[in-house]
């Protein structure tokens, strides 16, 4: 099967397999076409299987409706979860066997609604997972700074972004750079989503009180290099990973905000001293995911200089009343005309400039206009570059940055 093509008669029929041999079929279907999730999701009057494949949830399938309790028993069976528990959610863990003799991690996740269970299962595929930072989309200027950052043997970088923005991946690139012998590297985080060697992982557990403040206080035990916390969530979490950024060890974790300038307002509003958050943080990447024109089937268009403008891209970086782009049109590769996606970031190192505006308290405003200054662009200025080099479309960077970020 070619990338990005899915069918569901590729799926099978339910009423013709067993629910072991449909079970596996749809897993399977799902590790092909580079899905990311499986929703198992039961109705009123029917029962269907979607799959999120490049951010887009795509119908598969719509097994009968008796099918549905044994579907999720099946489920729970291969991720060792209760069967008779249908009223609390529950999460598990399984891997999946392919023909080819690989195993692919799979999370399971349960939730009881009106009709019963829905499942979703994330797909955890390392074979897939892009740990080079020079194939994530990254401008070089971009690439530059953010190489320079981690390579310090001090310091705080933070990703930031909404869940599902591929911060986890960026983090995962730049220890995979860093991953050597003559280092010492531990992560915490929930879960674990792809193994790495030589890195020293470790998964929170809330029920015997492993937090990422816990396993982070720990880790200031164990000699290490290079700690990166899956996220700050709170004050206490702040505070350690400030505190180890100050102490010798370069700490690397995300936040969720919308952008860069954000990211520092946030941790002063969580409580964190001014001075500290001056003092750690190196540099900050916001980033977005979108998604890629099939390069087999986008077709060359002409875009209004005008239109470009009022999207926020500066009067510098257009010549001419109108620029060469591309839309997208579909075909046997991909799904309506789109395959893959890649990331659009805004990279802003925090400068003397910029730490004197932390200390002052500042607010989010001030703080981009002075990135500006300094030549970091928006997000919607990076996803604008990523239109005019025929990479997306006007379209994709519109909606994923429709905060004007």
């Amino acid at each position: 099967m070619q990338d990005g093509v899915y069918s569901r008669q590729g799926v099978g029929s339910a009423e013709d397999a067993p629910v072991v041999h449909y079970v596996q079929q749809l897993l399977e279907e799902a590790v092909a076409i580079k899905a990311s999730d499986l929703h198992f999701e039961p109705y009123e009057h029917h029962y269907r299987v979607r799959m999120r494949v490049d951010g887009e949830l795509r119908e598969m399938a719509t097994p009968p409706m008796a099918l549905k309790d044994r579907l999720s028993s099946r489920l729970k069976v291969l991720s060792r979860l209760d069967i008779a528990e249908k009223r609390l959610p529950q999460d598990g863990r399984m891997k999946l066997q392919l023909p080819t003799g690989r195993h692919i991690d799979l999370r399971v996740s349960t939730l009881p609604t009106l009709f019963g269970e829905k499942l979703v299962v994330r797909v955890l595929d390392s074979a897939h997972a892009q740990l080079d930072l020079n194939q994530l989309g990254y401008e070089p200027q971009d690439l530059s700074r953010l190489t320079e950052a981690i390579r310090r043997p001090h310091g705080m970088v933070l990703v930031t972004g909404p869940t599902g923005s591929g911060k986890t991946q960026s983090l995962y690139a730049c220890l995979n750079l860093l991953n050597t012998a003559e280092v010492n590297i531990a992560t915490v985080e929930d879960p674990c989503e792809i193994q790495l060697q030589g890195i020293n992982q470790v998964n929170v557990q809330d029920k015997p009180g492993l937090t990422f403040a816990v396993a982070l206080r720990a880790f200031l035990r164990q000699d290490p290099d290079i700690l990166m916390v899956g996220e700050i969530r709170d004050l206490e979490t702040a505070n350690i990973a400030i505190q180890a950024a100050q102490t010798g060890h370069l700490v690397l974790s995300t936040l969720h905000t919308n952008d860069a300038p954000a990211t520092l307002v946030r941790l002063r509003n969580m409580g964190t001293a001014t001075y500290n958050i001056a003092a750690s943080v190196t540099l900050i990447t916001a980033q977005r995911l979108v998604r890629c024109l099939c390069p087999h089937c986008k077709q060359a268009i002409t875009l209004p200089a005008e239109v470009l403008l009022q999207a926020g891209l500066p009067p510098a970086s257009i010549t001419g009343e109108s620029v060469n782009a591309y839309a997208p049109t579909g075909c046997e590769r991909c799904h309506k005309g789109f395959s893959g996606r890649t990331g659009i970031f805004q990279v802003m190192p925090v400068s003397p400039a910029m730490q004197n505006l932390v200390l002052s308290e500042a607010g989010t405003q001030e703080m981009a206009l002075q990135a500006q200054r300094e030549g970091v662009d928006s997000l919607r200025v990076a996803g604008l570059r990523k239109v005019l080099q025929g990479v997306t479309s006007l379209d994709e960077v519109l909606a994923a940055t429709r905060d004007g970020s």
